[in-house]
């Protein structure tokens, strides 16, 4: 499907069903000549997580590992501090982990506290390692649009990549929280954003369009972003 879409970079999704599938994924993954840009992480060193490295390691397979958090708004400075300094520690055995197969981790804003750039930012420059970045998704960032250009100047020097989704301001308070690419009315700012920063990392979309077949919401968002791009240029 990605090779008729002409993709050939993916960031693995996966449940516990396709555990034992997963050298089979990588497998047919090369046959295809794509390559897995990054591999959805669980947010500890716990069985499953072990057995992510395991397999990457006996791959030979150098990539991203994406990490989520939570949490609701801190109330203080203090309770900012402490929490910085709880996930910092919580990361870390991830990234030293990751570091020594090659890889690296990207923190993925999935909402919440941990969400937030500003947070991420203090998160990485806690831990002082050079294998921990950020990933950020414009689909858990709607309440973010207005601050967006100050965000990504902010984010941009950890920037490992940027998922773009159809985007209205208030997406998600009237449940268009998910949109094709190109659907919205505020995409095409932000990407602008992205284009004038000099940013040339890789930009991924998502089929989070449950009622479609994957294929065709991917295609609809490579579509979507076709149409845009003229309007960049």
């Amino acid at each position: 499907m990605l090779d008729r879409l002409g993709i050939h970079r993916l960031a693995y999704d996966w449940r516990a069903e396709h555990i034992p599938t997963f050298d089979a994924e990588i497998a047919a993954c090369r046959k295809h000549g794509i390559e897995i840009t990054a591999w959805w992480f669980p947010t500890t060193l716990d069985k499953d997580a072990k057995t992510i490295l395991s397999v990457l390691e006996r791959n030979k397979v150098k990539t991203q590992l994406w990490v989520m958090g939570g949490g609701d708004a801190a109330p203080d400075e203090a309770e900012t501090r402490s929490r910085v300094k709880a996930e910092a520690a919580r990361i870390r055995p991830i990234a030293e982990a990751a570091g020594r197969i090659g890889c690296s981790v990207g923190l993925y804003n999935h909402g919440g506290w941990f969400g937030e750039p500003e947070n991420q930012i203090a998160i990485i420059e806690t831990l002082g390692m050079t294998n921990v970045g950020i990933v950020y998704n414009f689909h858990h960032g709607h309440h973010q649009i207005a601050r967006f250009p100050e965000l990504f100047r902010k984010m941009k020097p950890y920037l490992y990549a940027v998922n773009i989704n159809g985007m209205l301001k208030d997406g998600e308070q009237t449940g268009r929280k998910i949109l094709n690419v190109g659907e919205g009315d505020q995409e095409l700012g932000m990407l602008k954003v992205v284009r004038d920063s000099g940013w040339k990392g890789p930009m991924g979309i998502i089929n989070h369009r449950t009622e479609l077949d994957a294929e065709e919401a991917l295609r609809k968002n490579l579509e979507g972003l076709d149409r845009l791009i003229p309007k960049l240029e």
